[in-house]
């Protein structure tokens, strides 16, 4: 990629839809893009809730007013058919504090409880709780005290990644800031962490890329509804490929080629996941199809990233070491 402008921008607007809204700014292919994020509800890093004045709004409607959304960027020169290439540097957390919540009639557990299926017999419990974790940022740990638990203190590794990260949807749509689909979106996927490139499919020119909802760590399906949202400084390095086709957004680091696809039912996220990986594989690798979906059953992993959005994401990924000897992917 060919070394461009640095950009550093400050947020005035945050935005609840993915859609071709006014763009924020306006960055080339190349360029580097800093810029902030404050957490998924719409606390910034003082602990302060952003301005109303900061956020959409419309006269005809309301919007669900979680996973604020920092951007638009319009990428000069990107059309529809391209690929927006993102190669995401960097993720500074900002704050020493998430405050977050379970309950079990939301997340991924409130079906079914709600059907009757029971955790077995156990003392009452409220309805929900809160959560304050500290962030030591510097050594890179979350910290929980759990006084009604046992085991009183627990202490996690951090991980921080991208809980949105897209681009603006195809046929004029606009889509929700909590809703995942092929233009990327919400897919709490911890894979979009600092190292990874994120291809993401262009719908529209400019593209008119959003991050936000940054996460310090989230385990497999966000399964309360919640990971430990915060907010972050976060630096991207942008690129593009001319007329490249592909369905759903992937990503890949040192270890892992991958393809987060989004729907409901769960197992219609795991199929599109693996055969955009197979088509991957065969487009640029060589590979014969019924080859890559052998070898991807016996060498692939795949993970959930949520089944708690509108549509549910899965990762699948394909180990980088069974790529064609001397081969070194650069482009999806």
């Amino acid at each position: 990629m060919d070394s461009g402008k640095t950009h550093h921008h400050h947020p005035q607007m945050y935005y609840y839809t993915y859609g071709p809204h006014a763009p924020a700014l306006r960055v080339s292919p190349g360029d580097t893009l800093v810029t902030t994020t404050v957490d998924a509800l719409n606390i910034d890093e003082t602990g302060r809730e952003i301005p109303r004045q900061c956020r959409q709004t419309s006269p005809d409607t309301s919007f669900k007013e979680f996973n604020p959304l920092t951007g638009p960027y319009y990428v000069e020169g990107t059309e529809p058919g391209d690929v927006l290439v993102v190669h995401i540097r960097q993720i500074l957390l900002t704050r020493d504090f998430v405050n977050g919540g379970a309950a079990f009639d939301g997340g991924g557990l409130a079906w079914g409880i709600s059907a009757g299926l029971s955790l077995g017999p156990r003392t009452p419990t409220p309805e929900s709780k809160a959560y304050s974790w500290r962030i030591d940022r510097d050594q890179g740990f979350g910290n929980l005290e759990l006084p009604d638990s046992r085991v009183g203190r627990v202490k996690i590794p951090l991980q921080p990644h991208f809980g949105c990260i897209g681009v603006a949807p195809a046929w004029g749509q606009f889509i929700s800031s909590i809703t995942p689909a092929q233009n990327g979106g919400n897919m709490d996927c911890v894979e979009t962490a600092a190292g990874t490139t994120v291809y993401l499919p262009v719908f529209v020119r400019g593209a008119y890329l959003f991050v936000g909802d940054v996460h310090a760590a989230q385990g497999d399906g966000e399964l309360c509804g919640g990971g430990l949202d915060i907010t972050a400084e976060v630096t991207l390095e942008l690129d593009r490929i001319p007329a490249k086709r592909i369905e759903w957004p992937r990503m890949e680091n040192e270890e892992w080629l991958m393809v987060a696809a989004s729907a409901r039912p769960l197992m219609d996220a795991f199929r599109l996941g693996q055969v955009e990986l197979i088509r991957w594989l065969e487009q640029d690798y060589g590979y014969d199809p019924l080859d890559a979906l052998h070898l991807i059953t016996q060498v692939g992993t795949t993970r959930v990233g949520n089944v708690v959005d509108p549509q549910f994401t899965v990762v699948a990924k394909f180990p980088k070491r069974y790529l064609p000897e001397g081969e070194s992917p650069s482009h999806p």
